[in-house]
């Protein structure tokens, strides 16, 4: 069996003009959001395997903090430029180039791609994945590149924790 996080980055900030989309930093909002999901995920999941991460500032900067309550080293963290894509595509070759010894993970992506692939791959209908939503997902599968349909068992989202 494989379990599957799949976390949007947390709220970011659009008020920096001159800085490209790839750089926009985290909102206060977003940080605090980070550190509110990220501990009550500490306390109700076991430490997944691996940490992936978008290259882009604000996934990044999400990472960081989950790896930081959830105990996993930085010096750890994958980072995917690949995974700054809005489409689900490379969020589905990222899982499915996962390495088979990691029976849990946790990605940190982007909007349009991590909706689209909870929709595909989980069991729920989920029609937006808020800023910071957590998606877990098991799959009965051995190996990550075989993963089908799965079960979703975790939708957390930061506006249930306020």
């Amino acid at each position: 069996m494989k379990t599957l996080y799949i976390v949007r980055h947390a709220k970011s900030s659009w008020e920096y003009s001159g800085i490209k989309d790839i750089d926009r930093p985290l909102k206060k909002r977003g940080i605090k959001d980070a550190h509110l999901i990220s501990k009550f995920l500490s306390k109700e999941i076991d430490r997944p395997d691996v940490f992936v991460s978008s290259s882009a500032n604000r996934a990044l900067h999400t990472a960081v903090i989950f790896c930081e309550n959830l105990e996993y080293p930085l010096s750890n963290l994958k980072i995917k430029k690949q995974l700054y894509s809005f489409s689900d595509g490379y969020l589905v070759k990222t899982v499915n180039a996962l390495d088979d010894g990691f029976n849990s993970a946790i990605i940190f992506s982007h909007d349009h791609g991590i909706n689209s692939f909870v929709n595909k791959f989980g069991s729920i209908p989920i029609s937006h994945v808020s800023t910071c939503g957590v998606i877990g997902i098991k799959f009965e599968e051995k190996h990550w590149k075989n993963i089908k349909k799965g079960k979703t068992f975790i939708t957390e989202f930061p506006k249930n924790h306020k």
